[in-house]
């Protein structure tokens, strides 16, 4: 039975991390879902990202890069917060604008493009090779530690292209490229790869699999989660840290959350961008941004076309259109057509792309 590669020797740097949030959280916001550190305690904090107990949310920190090349006048949470700053709450309570939103060429490469490249590079010039010729590169490759080849191994035994489905072998792909490559540059091609395998690991734990030897624990789930929103920023990540702040049974938070669904609507996140305008149109839990609102989900529509996501973000849109007045409806449209350009063709070969 296997288990998860390397559990004992993971890579200092992300149980640092995991350590620098937790110094920045106020006791009183030191507990997520029952989740908790035990400092004071004599056993000194675990140096395993596998193991660890998970930081808690309501205290992450913005990575470096987080802040918008032009911020809005005021705290916003539809704005990208300034990372030198301790962690708030913030209400969202000021409008969004094309200034608010990052360069589109600021964004780095993404899995999906690495794995592309990788693809690329074994086709040669257009004229193809073998399935098996195909393998046997990917696996030499990823013998020797490409994060690119690891993936691609991954994510085909993860969906069963050209092998026989196995979530096991993914999982070993995944983790060994989170063990190996925890602490690889935020802005590097490879970080995209990186973060989104623990957002992986993170699935792996949330629902388990046994024949890995891996138990259901959603606190591991978080903390893997939470390693990709913070350190490298990933926007599938952070749009899973918001739906976690307002899907909490214990204690939800729309304001974070909703701060969190910011952060990776900015990036282009569809899903995230869908989430983020019905939060703001129906201001539940916040001040709500009727126009705001309306403007993301309809940027979000209009990129959903054609892929899994169009369906459930069409029926917010409708619900939320049919009960806006019509000047909220002009000022919406208004908005996405100034903000939208600001955005690369949506990806659907990564979630919420």
């Amino acid at each position: 039975m296997r288990t998860f590669r390397g559990v004992h020797t993971l890579i200092a740097a992300v149980a640092g991390s995991v350590l620098a949030l937790a110094l920045t959280v106020p006791p009183a916001e030191a507990q997520f879902f029952g989740l908790h550190f035990g400092f004071g305690s004599a056993t000194p904090p675990s140096t395993d990202v596998a193991s660890s107990p998970p930081p808690s949310l309501a205290g992450a920190p913005v990575p470096p890069g987080e802040v918008p090349a032009a911020k809005a006048a005021a705290p916003d949470v539809a704005a990208a917060p300034d990372p030198d700053e301790v962690v708030k709450p913030v209400a969202p309570d000021a409008p969004v604008t094309a200034a608010a939103l990052p360069p589109a060429s600021s964004a780095p490469a993404t899995a999906a493009d690495a794995a592309l490249t990788m693809a690329n590079m074994m086709d040669g010039a257009g004229g193809g090779i073998s399935n098996a010729d195909l393998m046997a590169a990917l696996q030499s490759a990823a013998a020797a530690g490409q994060p690119m080849a690891l993936w691609r191994l991954g994510t085909m035994y993860e969906n069963g292209e050209g092998v026989a489905k196995d979530d096991v072998k993914a999982f070993d792909y995944f983790s060994q490229i989170a063990n190996d490559h925890a602490d690889a540059a935020p802005r590097s091609l490879d970080a995209d790869i990186v973060a989104q395998s623990f957002v992986k690991m993170g699935d792996y734990y949330r629902e388990g699999l046994p024949d890995a030897g891996i138990a259901v624990d959603k606190g591991k789930a978080e903390q893997l989660v939470l390693h990709a929103a913070t350190y490298f920023g990933n926007a599938d990540a952070q749009y899973r840290v918001g739906e976690l702040y307002l899907n909490s049974k214990a204690d939800p938070n729309p304001l974070q959350g909703a701060r969190w669904l910011s952060l990776a609507a900015h990036k282009g996140h569809v899903a995230a961008q869908a989430r983020l305008g019905d939060l703001l149109f129906n201001g539940a839990g916040i001040k709500a941004q009727p126009e705001e609102g309306l403007m993301w989900l309809s940027i979000a529509h209009d990129r959903a076309v054609g892929t899994p996501d169009e369906a459930w973000i069409a029926e917010l849109l409708t619900r939320d259109m049919s009960i806006a007045t019509p000047r909220q409806r002009e000022d919406a449209i208004r908005m996405a057509g100034v903000v939208e350009p600001e955005f690369t063709p949506h990806d659907d070969s990564l979630p919420g792309g």
